[in-house]
């Protein structure tokens, strides 16, 4: 089996899962290699579009949307981890986490809506924005809509009969992949990508504070099933169970370890790419205000006011201000200080 493709397997059938078993060990899994297919072919046909153009699409963006996004796909439904998912409750569990958080991060770094939108004809991308911006996506993608979603699926998976039901019949199981995906997906790709469809009030502070929260509520699930006294999926794992693998009741604690531990690593670096991107933005900002800057000293300068006469009298026609002078913000602030400069 090792090194190859393997078809499903009853308990028995399964050798023990090693190191070496983990990283060789590969099953076909059609509807998820379909998904991944199609997600790769409509981003790789933005990218050719934008060429065919003359514009370019950033490297990293493509790195992160093919290795982490479709990367972790791949690795969560046919790797090692879909192979023993049925005879072990770890695997299944770092399958669900790498679904639910790990692909979804992947996928919005490559920000997709971003490039169908630039890639496709203006009617299409008009369909695209109005789409994205429909009162169902803005409910869904609400921040504190999305974040209960995601704890709402991770916990109905595990403390309902879904998981269950899911290890018996082969349609829910792969339902409950593209379940799992899409909950995750609603919270990260708004608050990284496109941000249309967040409130006006959900500025880059304002989302920082909602990826820390987020952090903090992704660690929930872990916890509870790491220190859940009641087997999940008991009947199911106990009847399934190889005799080399560790206690069933051991084997929920290690799952539940590794999707506290996964979920708190992939807090960090979602955290830092908001904050890239809000520094990035940053500097957009000021760049265009200082621009805005130059123009409007320039247009000041050049229209001199009138002056009180040398005996102190006012000029006969009445004295105006520039704009500069008697606004109040970051413009006219600056302009006062150059002002005074020079």
């Amino acid at each position: 089996m090792d090194g190859h493709v393997v078809t499903h397997m009853s308990g028995g059938q399964l050798p023990e899962l090693t190191t070496g078993r983990l990283l060789s060990t590969w099953q076909l899994d059609v509807p998820a290699l379909l998904l991944v297919v199609a997600l790769g072919a409509l981003y790789g046909y933005g990218i050719v579009r934008l060429r065919q153009r003359g514009e370019t699409w950033p490297p990293a963006r493509v790195a992160a949307f093919a290795l982490l996004g479709l990367g972790a796909l791949v690795v969560a439904t046919m790797s090692a981890l879909a192979v023993y998912d049925h005879v072990l409750f770890w695997p299944a569990a770092v399958q669900n986490v790498l679904l639910d958080l790990v692909a979804p991060l992947g996928l919005a770094l490559g920000d997709p809506l971003r490039l169908a939108v630039e890639a496709l004809p203006e009617g299409a991308a008009g369909r695209v924005r109005r789409a994205m911006a429909s009162r169902l996506v803005r409910v869904l993608t609400f921040p504190l809509v999305s974040t209960a979603l995601v704890l709402a699926t991770e916990l109905t998976v595990y403390f309902t009969p879904y998981f269950e039901t899911a290890l018996r019949v082969g349609w829910l199981h792969e339902l409950m992949y593209l379940h799992l995906l899409a909950a995750g997906s609603l919270f990260v790709i708004p608050v990284l990508t496109h941000e249309e469809a967040l409130p006006t009030w959900c500025k880059h502070p304002v989302r920082a504070g909602l990826v820390f929260l987020d952090g903090i509520v992704d660690a929930v699930p872990g916890i509870v099933v790491m220190t859940h006294g009641t087997l999940i999926a008991g009947a199911w794992y106990l009847h399934h169970a190889p005799t080399w693998s560790p206690d069933v009741q051991h084997d929920q604690q290690i799952g539940g370890g590794a999707m506290l531990s996964i979920a708190e690593l992939v807090a960090l670096p979602f955290l830092l790419a908001l904050l890239f991107q809000w520094a990035r933005t940053e500097r957009v900002q000021t760049v265009a205000l200082d621009q805005h800057l130059d123009a409007e000293l320039a247009l000041a300068t050049a229209k001199p006011t009138a002056s009180v006469s040398d005996r102190g009298q006012a000029p006969s026609s009445e004295r105006v201000r520039p704009w500069w002078e008697t606004e109040e913000n970051e413009v006219a602030a600056r302009i006062r200080r150059q002002h005074r400069d020079t």
